[in-house]
């Protein structure tokens, strides 16, 4: 089996949508129409530089993405990354496709001199969060949202 994990292009929309559908649903939410128009343009666009994503292909089928974000830091001189989703074919789990995905996101945050990567899961997804525990620091931060 060969996994690649490259970026996203115009080509994938349709398997991009799938994946980003399957991982809407696990969290048991939706979004309109036009937020993935425009989630998927941003993704793409050279205006859009710090908004990127990563797909996880295997064996030449489009099994796992990722989105991820370049933002400036208060605490930091450099940028920081956050990860805000990652999802997984469920027929490939278990195969490493997201941590392959999430050390892409390592891997293009060390070249682009931002170390810090973060993100957030619902504490019952334990499953993933058996992975991030062996990969990242978990921390004591809760979220509040308006």
């Amino acid at each position: 089996m060969t996994l690649d994990i490259r970026p996203l292009t115009q080509a994938d929309e349709a398997e991009w949508r799938r994946l980003w559908t399957g991982y809407l649903e696990f969290y048991e939410t939706t979004v309109p129409e036009d937020v993935y128009q425009t989630t998927f343009a941003r993704l793409l666009s050279a205006d859009h530089p710090n908004q990127n994503a990563f797909l996880a292909v295997l064996d030449g089928r489009a099994v796992g993405l990722v989105h991820y974000i370049i933002h400036p830091h208060n605490w930091r001189v450099e940028d920081v990354v956050y990860l805000q989703d990652l999802f997984a074919d469920p027929t490939v789990r278990g195969q490493g496709i997201g941590r392959a995905l999430i050390e892409k996101v390592y891997e293009t945050a060390d070249a682009n001199g931002t170390p810090t990567v973060y993100w957030l899961t619902q504490d019952f997804n334990t499953t993933a969060r058996q992975l991030y525990d062996r990969i990242a620091h978990v921390t004591p931060f809760i979220k509040y949202q308006r």
